[in-house]
């Protein structure tokens, strides 16, 4: 079928790259509608879209608008990359918490960033379900949007909507332990249950044998070394490997995150501090720079829109497959057309895949294609460990999600609690002052509090 494709966020430059240069080496049919309500934003994506179609003389026909409605009717996939605020609005999620000694490198997932930037995400894309609803309910409807289990789930609650949640991050690590392992990807099949970011690797099978012994033998390796090197990297996912028998996904970045009370502090990640720069910090090591991560997307975003101006041709690796969020979405379409029973890893809700996890919630897991779209397959139960690591966080993404909807401070308050990386009721209530003040323009629903 030729598919109409409606990519909403699609300021998200590196995806829309991506995206539009997978679509080009099919070579099928289709069309493509680039939705951001920034015009400037948008104006980059189609620019960028209009050259690399132009150049390959693919057949697809596009279109943009900042008004997602003039494009979503009749829509046969929708893809959605929101970021509410963009990267100014997610530097404010790091740099507030950071003047209440909580630092974390990413922000987008959970602790106080992730939690903040959920009031910002969530009820937009409530509101662009409501208008998938209205207007092509029968597409597939995947959001790669942060915080994933958070969104996902209200979308669900708020308007029931069949969203798929979509991220490369358990796609990557695979192919990262295949390499430690010494195999290739063919070689090695896995199972990875859990929320997005913090994902267990629970199964890895090397041509049908139990890999994680071996996995276990290189995570002692990789400790000492790091011992006796200083060499910290993904130090504590190899920890949480030798300890759990199971590898988090998607490694030290992400996962520390999910453990605040551990490294939240200032030098607390093996004498560093996650997410900090140390330019003009003296006596501080870094981890992870979070400003490094900001100013590589300024600086993409950059790059494209010189390149969107200059009359000279596209570099000839503009057409080449990179890797990123989008890589797998083409495959999920085309494996649900075929009906072929491919495998993925997807953010579904829990309906008795995972007997120990709660029921509804939003959790990372293997789902198969199928005609009726992806369905989760059934699953062990975890270990009392696992189930424990993510136990609250799941009561944190409901508690959030209903702080998001209704606009209820003490809810948000609430949610930061749980979370973990503050220190006192005090400390939670001022912070969601502060978060509250700097991101008024995005949070409506919260003049009243």
């Amino acid at each position: 079928m030729n598919e109409k494709v409606v990519l909403i966020g699609a300021g998200s430059a590196m995806f829309t790259r991506g995206l539009v240069a997978d679509l080009i080496r099919r070579n099928e049919p289709c069309s493509l509608g680039l939705v951001d309500i920034d015009p400037q934003a948008l104006a980059v994506a189609e620019g960028l879209t209009g050259k690399m179609i132009a150049a390959k003389q693919a057949p697809i026909q596009l279109c943009a608008s900042t008004d997602r409605r003039e494009v979503l009717r009749g829509a046969t996939v929708v893809i959605c990359t929101v970021g509410v605020g963009g990267r100014r609005a997610w530097e404010q999620d790091v740099f507030i918490p950071r003047k209440y000694g909580i630092y974390q490198p990413v922000g987008d997932t959970v602790m106080p960033g992730g939690t903040s930037r959920a009031l910002r995400m969530i009820p937009a894309m409530v509101e662009i379900a409501k208008d998938v609803l209205d207007l092509c309910p029968d597409a597939l409807f995947f959001n790669y949007g942060n915080p994933m289990s958070p969104v996902c789930r209200g979308i669900r609650k708020a308007t029931g909507a069949n969203v798929t949640g979509l991220c490369h991050g358990v796609f990557h690590v695979g192919k990262w332990l295949a390499e430690q392992l010494g195999a290739g990807p063919e070689r090695m099949q896995y199972t990875a249950v859990g929320i997005n970011h913090l994902t267990w690797f629970t199964e890895i099978r090397v041509d049908g044998q139990d890999a994680i012994p071996r996995l276990q033998a290189i995570a002692r390796q990789k400790l000492g070394q790091a011992q006796s090197l200083g060499d910290v990297t993904d130090a504590f996912s190899w920890q949480l490997t030798e300890l759990f028998g199971a590898f988090p996904a998607v490694l030290d970045r992400h996962v520390t995150e999910f453990f605040p009370h551990l490294f939240s502090k200032k030098n607390s990640y093996y004498g560093k501090t996650l997410g900090l720069s140390a330019a003009g910090q003296e006596g501080v090591n870094d981890a992870y720079s979070f400003e490094g991560t900001i100013a590589h997307g300024d600086r993409i975003f950059a790059e494209m829109r010189e390149q969107v101006l200059s009359p000279d041709p596209l570099p000839p690796d503009y057409f080449e497959r990179i890797s990123g969020e989008h890589e797998q979405v083409l495959d999920i379409v085309a494996s649900i057309r075929r009906d072929s029973g491919d495998i993925y890893s997807a953010n579904l809700p829990n309906q008795g895949q995972v007997p120990n996890l709660p029921a509804d919630a939003v959790i990372e897991c293997p789902a198969v294609a199928t005609a009726s779209g992806m369905k989760a397959i059934a699953q062990r139960p975890l270990s009392p460990g696992l189930a424990g690591t993510l136990a609250t966080r799941f009561q944190w993404v409901e508690t959030v999600v209903d702080a998001a909807i209704s606009g209820d401070r003490k809810q948000f308050v609430q949610a930061l609690l749980i979370d973990g990386a503050v220190d006192s009721v005090e400390t939670a209530n001022r912070l969601a002052g502060e978060l509250l003040a700097a991101h008024a323009a995005y949070l409506p629903q919260f003049k009243q509090n």
